[in-house]
């Protein structure tokens, strides 16, 4: 079979091994499609730090290429691998806390660039046929999204100011809609708002010297009651603070785990209960089923991904600006 791995920056080899044996207590899966974005270019560029050398590819669909005793998952089962993994404690050796918990396939793990890969049944997610691949492959993202809007607990009726309109701002606005709760998203490139129109986000601000009193205006004078701040996007982290009222709700979120500067100041001075999402915890079965009951619209944002032939099309595309253009995913069809 075909592996490709990250030796070094910018150095992607394509290796050929053999099929991996059975494991005891996981399925061989097949590796269809995967998703590859602007983190997975940044590990490529070196710019976001991972684990080398590494198997890359953080988002895939796979299939069941064996037969097997499992109700959940028989032979050419479609499956929707589970990128961020609890680490299991053993509790034979010394715990890292320098390290994080939860580990993140194709970034502190080895991904799924691949044609095959042993996967526990609790590692992966069955497909309905009602869901598309591009849906299954775009499931992590929606469950960020989720994640976020939970830890908001906000409430029919409140102003949620969502800062950074690139796919997870979008998301998580029309997450909010859903909920009949009102976001204002707010970003500083006008043609991802023009796009986030497009998707049925109707209220959307420039982040420019006005953004604040624009708020304001929407709001009473109060400003919003809670915000999101989408590392992603690459907003000013220190907006977000000032646009909420004192006593209200920030929640910061990204699909990475790349670090960021923030100044707490402004929300320690209003007692903003401030709290990050980098994982789904939990919710990517809930968000199939957000797709299934038509909750969100994917078609624009499906519409913006490009397919490629081979990765070398992805990762040595050098004029590719993924720190401008949020919305340039691609796929890579593995068969």
């Amino acid at each position: 079979m075909n592996a490709w791995k990250l030796v070094g920056t910018r150095e992607l080899q394509k290796e050929e091994c053999s099929v991996p044996e059975q494991e005891e207590g996981k399925l061989r899966v097949r590796v269809t499609k995967l998703l590859l974005s602007r983190v997975d270019a940044e590990i490529y560029r070196g710019n976001v730090a991972a684990k080398l050398p590494l198997i890359p590819g953080r988002f895939a669909v796979g299939q069941i290429s064996v037969q097997n005793d499992n109700p959940l998952f028989p032979k050419n089962t479609r499956v929707l691998f589970h990128a961020y993994r609890e680490k299991p404690d053993l509790g034979v050796v010394r715990k890292d806390f320098l390290e994080d918990d939860v580990s993140l396939c194709g970034m502190t793990d080895d991904g799924f660039m691949r044609d095959f890969v042993n996967v526990s049944p609790d590692d992966m997610t069955p497909l309905p046929d009602s869901i598309s691949d591009v849906d299954a492959l775009l499931v992590h993202y929606i469950s960020i999204a989720k994640t976020a809007v939970d830890k908001l607990d906000a409430n029919k009726g409140d102003r949620v100011a969502v800062v950074g309109a690139d796919f997870l701002g979008i998301l998580i606005s029309q997450l909010l809609i859903y909920q009949q709760i009102s976001p204002i998203l707010i970003d500083s490139h006008k043609e991802r708002l023009y796009f986030a129109n497009k998707c049925g986000v109707y209220y959307t601000m420039l982040a420019n010297d006005d953004v604040i009193d624009e708020v304001a205006s929407v709001t009473g004078g109060r400003l919003a009651d809670k915000a999101v701040y989408v590392k992603t996007a690459g907003e000013d982290p220190t907006l977000p603070a000032t646009l909420v009222a004192r006593g209200g709700t920030l929640v910061s979120c990204a699909s990475d785990r790349s670090g960021y500067s923030v100044d707490l100041g402004t929300a320690l001075r209003k007692q903003i209960d401030f709290s990050f999402v980098t994982d789904p915890e939990g919710s990517l079965e809930a968000s199939i089923n957000l797709i299934v009951n038509d909750a969100i619209n994917l078609e624009p944002l499906k519409n913006t991904i490009k397919t490629i032939k081979k990765p070398e099309d992805f990762f040595g595309n050098e004029n590719e600006d993924f720190s401008i253009d949020t919305f340039c995913i691609h796929v890579y069809n593995l068969l």
